[in-house]
């Protein structure tokens, strides 16, 4: 069957979709993306406002026409962060489905850890061993643990690229204080875990990324261009990471946007993501990371077709 999955998150929303059955590889059969940028249109009081959600509902209509002109038998549609967290959630969501007939399922923060684990193991198999796979979104960051299919360990952190950026950098190019103070606020939300993951069981065999934020990272760092395909190894050194860390905190939104393998759209959230990805690879003790071409999306059409059986 043809699948979609309408992915409505801090920064885009997405829709992939893909030709699947249970028990074989989803096959990619059209992208369509749109930068909304949710978490950045949040009001004073922590709400969506009435042109964000005309906005968002303008899209998902886009969105909806699209998989209906793809020939999508199933929409599986999600919000991820910036609709969970706004005040009027509740009204966002109610207002996109009367006018567009589109029933988000908002997605917990563990949850969208779980699903980013499921596709990574699936991704890598059993021969992956134990797995960390670490996620940096707009608007929170995913750590996920475990030896099975489901993690034995998730957690799901407010350290968004895009969040932190609103939140922490309001300059161009961000001052040296206010990185500092974000380097120390990222840092010691995350040693707060550390402990919990310790305890299962040892370090990982094989410590995975997922997200946006990461492959930038990556290519920054060396790692092979999106167009040589899927299948091309890409890992991230954290030495590497350390490194480039100053140098992109001095550099503006326009002069990161111009580095091999930055989209504009993304060169303002990438000091605040960087500062993430280092401060996790760190407190964690990870040295280098591969980068997983599965992630959220794929997870949620995994775990449908577990749910369907085999034909």
């Amino acid at each position: 069957m043809r699948l979609g999955v309408l992915d409505v998150g801090s920064n885009t929303v997405h829709l992939l979709v893909v030709d699947a059955h249970p028990g074989a590889r989803p096959l990619p059969a059209h992208s369509h993306k749109v930068e909304l940028r949710l978490a950045q249109l949040l009001d004073d009081s922590g709400a969506i406002g009435d042109d964000g959600v005309d906005r968002l509902i303008a899209v998902v209509h886009e969105a909806l026409q699209a998989a209906e002109d793809k020939g999508v038998e199933e929409l599986l549609p999600f919000a991820t962060s910036a609709v969970r967290e706004a005040v009027n959630a509740d009204e966002v969501l109610a207002r996109v489905r009367e006018e567009t007939g589109a029933e988000l399922q908002v997605l917990s923060g563990e949850e969208e850890a779980r699903l980013t684990f499921l596709a990574a193991r699936r991704w890598y198999g059993w021969s992956a061993g134990k797995l960390l796979v670490i996620d940096i979104g707009g608007g929170s960051l995913e750590i996920a643990y475990g030896l099975d299919e489901e993690p034995d360990a998730a957690v799901s952190l407010p350290f968004g690229a895009g969040r932190l950026t609103a939140d922490w950098l309001p300059t161009d190019p961000p001052e040296a204080d206010d990185v500092r103070a974000l380097r120390r606020h990222v840092r010691t939300g995350i040693a707060r875990t550390v402990g919990d993951f310790s305890r299962l069981g040892g370090a990982p065999d094989h410590v995975v990324a997922t997200s946006k934020t990461f492959k930038q990272l990556a290519r920054l760092a060396g790692a092979a261009r999106s167009t040589e395909g899927l299948y091309v190894q890409r890992e991230l050194k954290r030495e590497s990471l350390e490194a480039w860390v100053p140098r992109l905190a001095a550099m503006t939104v326009a002069e990161r946007a111009e580095l091999p393998g930055v989209s504009e759209a993304r060169a303002g959230q990438l000091v605040a993501g960087a500062l993430v990805a280092e401060g996790a690879m760190d407190l964690f003790g990870v040295e280098r990371l591969e980068i997983c071409p599965w992630a959220l999306r794929e997870g949620v059409i995994l775990r449908r077709l577990d749910h369907m059986g085999p034909r």
